[in-house]
């Protein structure tokens, strides 16, 4: 076995436990390099903004941001079961203006059939309990009253379908710069539920309820919500709204 020993001084370049390590370049280590095509989007340096972050800023929610704006009249919302269908709508109509226009309304179908009315004996009360020719004549009166009534129902109900139909507004509806329009789309509505509209407003009232029909709708139309709608515009799915000026 040898017995040399390495002599004192340097070590040779050869031996690995006597290398130290390479000192560090004075300064510091250099900095990471970017990685290529720039740094990852962020949120800018310092925080939110005082009072929370704006509408759109990176420390928002996809919530913050503002709804779009509504679309524009005669383009109304999604309807039922969709977004509100009052999105973008005309307000809805007043109840008092919606009052004066049937009024209106009755008015300008009642004074004539008063006048059609006449030869019909619609006037003619009187009773009588005899026999003989005095039945004939009560008879031939209440066949009269009759057809006049059918008369009646027919004018009343092709009115309001009829106008409804051609632009949403009666006579009455136009004096008081209202509309009846389709609650999903707010277009004008069409014949068919023109039609169902009509008659759901104006029969019970001209068969047998002509005091408590028209009553009832006005007390649904001021309780219901969000869309006071009496039951003939339940029925045809309508509102009734403002036109704008």
């Amino acid at each position: 076995m040898s017995t040399d020993q390495p002599p004192p001084g340097q070590p040779p370049e050869d031996d690995p436990f006597s290398k130290r390590p390479p000192e560090p370049p004075p300064g510091g280590p250099p900095p990471p390099e970017p990685p290529p095509g720039g740094p990852p989007p962020g949120p800018p340096p310092g925080g939110p903004p005082p009072g929370g972050p704006p509408p759109g800023s990176p420390y928002g929610s996809p919530y913050d941001n503002p709804p779009p704006p509504p679309p524009p009249y005669g383009e109304y919302g999604g309807g039922y079961g969709g977004t509100d269908p009052l999105s973008g709508m005309p307000p809805l109509a007043e109840t008092g203006r919606r009052v004066l226009a049937r009024l209106v309304d009755w008015v300008i179908i009642a004074v004539p059939l008063a006048i059609i009315g006449i030869p019909f004996d619609i006037y003619d009360r009187a009773t009588s309990n005899g026999d003989g020719f005095d039945n004939t004549v009560n008879s031939l009166n209440g066949g009269s009253q009759l057809v006049f009534q059918l008369i009646t129902i027919v004018a009343y109900v092709a009115y309001d379908t009829v106008l409804t139909a051609k632009n949403g507004q009666t006579l009455g509806k136009k004096l008081m710069k209202l509309r009846v329009a389709m609650l999903n789309d707010g277009t004008t509505p069409p014949m068919s539920q023109s039609l169902l509209r009509a008659v759901v407003l104006w029969l019970p009232a001209l068969i047998c309820c002509a005091c408590l029909w028209p009553l009832l709708l006005l007390i649904l139309i001021m309780v219901d919500k969000p869309y006071k709608q009496g039951l003939h515009d339940k029925a045809a799915k309508t509102v009734v709204v403002s036109v704008p000026q």
